[in-house]
């Protein structure tokens, strides 16, 4: 009964195949995520250096959305651009050659990259397909399946480390969830080859045409938030060179922030279908709690700070992509994901080479500098809702 729903419903069958492809792929680039930090450092990179490289490759990550989405609703070639975007996960099984923290830095901006070419392209044909059933919801859903695979990542790299396969041979391994992920990407081309057929009702779309000014308001927010917002990279940097958790359990606790991540994406996604923009106001308050948590040395408070950053990342992940869909029409939507992402990427970029350089100083500053980015945040949250 529920396959033949889901045969019935293209748009339905569309999320759930992208949503195993994001989960595969997620196995992949998040399994070797969590181990980033302390693998940079076992190559001996510093906090500064590891703050600088992640923050370098997400900001590729989001900065280059601005071409390749620019180009996506030029060319409308959508399926190219995300089936390219994917083949670039190869580059984590690559880690497994790398023999200095150079190359390592390498293959993790060059991943980066690769979800630059893909994100704009796979977020417009998620926001067709997502029209009729909730934008939030529909988000939620494919945010979700996309954690599952986020949770599975680390614990099976977590698992390669206890059985002594190491960090190498780890990253090798991993080239499995890439293959199946390509099939099953093909398998979603093939169901629908023109996604925009999916949203047939056009007519608001037709009136706006231009970026409305409010998504302006919602860049700076967003960039503001994510300025403020603490990564794992540096999170687990902690946990290794402070003795606070073994190289095999930072893996375990990455896959319970994914789980977070998940389960807590379904239930904001519905709540931003009811309340709409001003579900992001929840962002600045939550965001601020994570540093009073995770650079302790208490496992019952490190604990609840992944938790809360692993609801912040839902929230990222699920309300931010639905909003662009809801604010921008059609025609525009790829070029808007690109400039959202672009800023974004930057504002994360900064962000964490801040909180890595000031961690390398004293937690006081980086405690100080979350908070007052929160409150910049919440200020022009507020600005955003009136």
């Amino acid at each position: 009964m529920i396959l033949k729903k889901i045969r019935q419903n293209p748009s339905l069958s569309l999320i759930l195949i992208f949503g195993i492809v994001s989960l595969l792929g997620d196995m992949t680039y998040e399994g070797a995520r969590g181990v980033v930090g302390p693998y940079m450092a076992s190559l001996g990179a510093s906090a500064a250096i590891v703050g600088f490289i992640s923050g370098l490759g997400e900001f590729l990550g989001y900065g280059l959305r601005l071409i390749s989405g620019y180009l996506t609703d030029k060319t409308n070639l959508v399926w190219t651009f995300t089936i390219l975007g994917y083949l670039m996960i190869f580059s984590i099984p690559l880690l497994g050659i790398s023999n200095s923290w150079q190359i390592a830095a390498m293959f993790i901006v060059l991943e980066r990259i690769g979800k630059a070419v893909r994100t704009p392209a796979r977020d417009v044909i998620l926001s067709h397909a997502t029209k009729k059933i909730g934008r939030g919801f529909g988000f939620g859903i494919h945010e979700a399946m996309d954690q599952i695979g986020a949770i599975i990542g680390p614990l099976l790299f977590g698992l390669f480390l206890y059985v002594g396969l190491g960090y190498k041979k780890g990253f090798l391994m991993l080239i499995f969830p890439c293959i199946i992920m390509v099939i099953a990407l093909f398998v979603a081309k093939h169901i629908v080859k023109d996604p925009k057929l999916l949203e047939k009702d056009l007519s608001d779309n037709k009136i706006k045409q231009d970026i409305p000014s409010i998504f302006w308001i919602y860049v700076v927010f967003s960039a503001t938030s994510v300025m403020g917002f603490v990564n794992f990279q540096i999170i687990s940097y902690h946990f290794k060179v402070q003795h606070i958790l073994s190289d095999s359990s930072i893996p375990v606790i990455y896959a319970l922030a994914m789980g977070i991540d998940a389960i807590f994406a379904l239930i904001i996604g519905r709540i931003y279908d009811k309340f709409g923009l001003k579900t992001v106001l929840i962002i600045p308050f939550v965001n601020l709690l994570i540093p009073f948590f995770v650079f302790t040395k208490s496992i019952n408070f490190l604990i609840l700070g992944i938790i809360i950053w692993g609801m912040v990342m839902g929230m990222y992940e699920t309300v931010m992509r639905a909003s662009i869909a809801d604010i921008i029409p059609i025609d525009k939507r790829g070029y808007s994901y690109g400039i959202f992402n672009t800023v974004f990427g930057l504002s994360y970029f900064l962000g964490s080479f801040i909180v890595g350089f000031l961690y390398t100083l004293n937690l006081f500053y980086v405690i100080s500098y979350v908070i007052i980015m929160s409150i910049m945040s919440l200020l022009i949250g507020l600005k955003l809702i009136k």
